[in-house]
């Protein structure tokens, strides 16, 4: 599905766009004038984790449940963590912060990367470690990517590097293709999503 047809969050609207249209998160650096979409900023990272930010929107999300999207291993884990019935608990850090439910939704359809599992990144870190050694250019997404609602995320601002984890799988909702989320994200922009109470396995 092309990216302007997604139905488009209200907070995500007001986004700086890049040339061809694309909003662009709230923790994606900038360099000559153009997005570095594969890349995150530490300081706009670290401020949407301190004061509580979409890191899609940049606008303050409520106490509750955060949603992010995930790539091929953990969703993997996750899903076979509620078919066993057991809870998931990952406890490595992750570079990627937290988003409004509708956010997430519409960022796992519009970017070209989290949407499909034969995509490629354009970009690599520039000195890769162990939370970025995916980050290079090329790498393959994966199949069955997923939109994760989680319980609450806690964080940790290191000089270099902002942490996340997160903690209580809330909604589990994977994709192959994420244009299957297209009614999900519909309904949340209509005001009648939220997310179930339990994961959906």
């Amino acid at each position: 599905m092309r990216f302007d047809l997604v139905p488009m969050p209200p907070t995500v609207q007001d986004r700086q766009r890049d040339d061809r249209g694309y909003p662009v998160p709230a923790i994606t650096p900038w360099e000559d004038g153009r997005p570095q979409f594969a890349l995150t900023d530490y300081g706009r990272s670290a401020e949407c984790a301190r004061e509580r930010l979409c890191s899609v929107c940049n606008v303050l999300m409520p106490r509750g449940p955060v949603w992010r999207v995930v790539g091929a291993a953990e969703s993997a884990a996750i899903g076979e963590a509620l078919a066993a019935g057991r809870p998931y608990r990952n406890l490595a850090p992750t570079l990627e912060g937290p988003g409004h439910r509708a956010c997430m939704l519409y960022a796992s359809m519009v970017c070209p990367y989290l949407a499909r599992p034969n995509a490629r990144r354009g970009l690599a870190a520039e000195q890769p470690d162990e939370l970025t050694e995916h980050v290079v250019r090329g790498a393959v997404r994966g199949a069955l990517g997923a939109v994760v609602g989680f319980g609450d995320y806690e964080f940790a601002v290191t000089g270099t590097k902002v942490m996340f984890r997160f903690f209580e799988v809330v909604e589990y909702l994977p994709h192959d293709n994420a244009d299957a989320h297209l009614a999900e994200l519909r309904a949340e922009l209509a005001g009648i999503g939220g997310g179930p109470a339990q994961p959906n396995g």
